[in-house]
C-alpha cells in the first residue's frame, strides 16, 4: 500500500467556481507556467506515484453555496487517469487551501472521522484549544485556519487505520515591514505553530493508547533545526508531533536533525530566495509521513520525489520538469507491506 503527501501549490488556481479545469494559457500561481503547464505537471506527478491515497495539501477550495473541492479533485483525476479518484475533505478552511484525501476505492474505504470534545479529550480541531503561549500563566485560544483531516480507512484486507492530514501555520513573517518586525511577527508565529502542534500530539496520544494503527502526515511548515528562532524554544513542532521525553514516538526518518544524519539532509521543499536574486534557491524538509510503532511492522519505506536528489527522478527528464513545474513542494510517498 502506498500512502503519500502533497503539497500542490495553489490547486485551487487550476479551476473555475463549477469544477473546470481551467486548462488554458492564463498564468498560474507558479511563475513562468502557464495554468495547462502545471495541471499537465501535476497530473504526471500523481500518475508517477501511483499512490493509494494522496494527502493533497492546498486541494481546491470547497465554499457553501460556492465552489466544490471534491468535484474539481475528481473531475482532474479523471482527467488524468488516476487511479486515485475519489476524494474527500474535512472541515472547511475558509483560506482557498484546503486538506483534502484523494483515493482508489478499489483498494480502500476511507472517511472523515473527526475526533475530540469529550471530557478528557483534547477538542475537536475545528474548535479551540486553549494554551498559554507567552509562557505568562495567561491562556489563549488557539485554532486553526486549515484544521486537520481525520481519516478512517479500512483496507480491501480488511485491516483498519487512521490518517490525519496536516498543514501548519507558517512562520514565515508575512507582512513584516522591518527586520525587527519579522523577527516579532516569527517568534508569534511559531508559539501559534507549536501550539498547534501541542494540540495535534495530544490527539496522537489518544490513538496511540486506543492501539490505533496511524500515519500523521502533510505540510508541518517546520522541522529540526532549520531556524535560529527554533533555538529560543529548544524544539521544533516536529519534535512535538514525534513524541518527546519517554513518550511513545512517531517514525520518520526525515524528521532525523540534519546535522545528526550522515551526507545532504533531506528536502521536500524547493523556493525562490525571497530576496529575489536569480539562480538562488532555499531548500527546506517540511513534508513528513509519520507512523505509529506498530506500522514499522509493515517494512515502510518512505521516498521524497525530489528532482534532483531522487536518483530515478533525476534520471528521467520529463518527470524531473513535471516535479518543477507542479509544485514547490515534492510528493513524499510511505509503502507499507500487508
Amino acid at each position: 500500500m502506498r500512502i503519500a503527501t502533497y503539497n500542490v501549490r495553489w490547486f485551487d488556481h487550476l479551476f473555475d467556481d463549477a469544477g473546470r479545469l481551467l486548462d488554458d494559457d492564463g498564468p498560474s500561481a507558479r511563475l513562468g507556467v502557464s495554468r495547462a503547464r502545471q495541471a499537465a505537471a501535476i497530473g504526471a506527478v500523481l500518475g508517477a506515484i501511483d499512490a493509494d491515497a494522496v494527502m493533497v495539501i492546498e486541494a481546491p477550495d470547497t465554499r457553501k453555496g460556492g465552489r466544490d473541492g471534491l468535484l474539481a479533485l475528481e473531475t482532474f483525476a479523471a482527467r488524468s487517469n488516476l487511479r486515485a479518484r475519489r476524494a474527500l475533505t474535512g472541515f472547511p478552511s475558509g483560506t482557498q487551501q484546503e486538506i483534502s484525501l484523494l483515493f482508489d476505492p478499489d483498494a480502500l474505504a476511507a472517511r472523515h472521522d473527526p475526533q475530540g470534545g469529550g471530557q478528557e479529550d483534547p477538542p475537536r480541531f475545528d474548535a479551540l484549544f486553549l494554551h498559554d503561549i507567552e509562557g505568562d500563566g495567561r491562556l489563549a485560544p488557539i485554532a486553526w485556519a486549515r484544521p486537520p483531516l481525520e481519516v478512517a480507512v479500512r483496507t480491501a484486507s480488511g485491516a483498519h487505520m487512521r490518517l490525519i492530514g496536516v498543514h501548519a501555520k507558517s512562520k514565515a513573517p508575512h507582512g513584516a515591514r522591518d527586520a525587527a518586525q519579522a523577527v516579532r511577527i516569527g517568534v508569534e508565529n511559531r508559539r501559534k505553530q507549536l501550539a498547534q502542534c501541542l494540540w495535534l500530539r495530544a490527539r496522537v496520544e489518544r490513538h496511540l493508547a486506543a492501539g490505533d494503527a496511524l500515519v500523521v502526515l502533510g505540510d508541518f511548515n517546520d522541522g529540526p533545526g532549520q531556524d535560529a528562532i527554533e533555538a529560543q524554544f529548544g524544539r521544533s513542532g516536529v519534535e512535538i508531533v514525534l513524541g518527546e521525553g519517554t513518550a511513545t514516538r512517531l517514525l520518520d526518518p526525515h524528521a532525523r536533525v540534519g546535522r545528526s544524519r550522515r551526507g545532504p539532509p533531506p528536502r521536500s521543499a524547493r523556493f525562490r530566495d525571497p530576496s529575489g536574486v536569480p539562480g538562488v534557491w532555499l531548500d527546506a524538509m517540511l513534508d513528513f509521513a509519520m507512523i505509529s510503532p506498530d506500522l514499522c511492522a509493515k517494512a515502510p519505506r518512505w521516498r521524497i520525489w525530489h528532482p534532483h536528489d531522487d536518483p530515478a527522478c533525476a534520471a528521467d527528464p520529463a518527470l524531473r520538469a513535471a516535479l518543477l513545474d507542479a509544485s514547490d513542494h515534492f510528493p513524499v510517498t510511505l509503502d507499507l507491506s500487508p
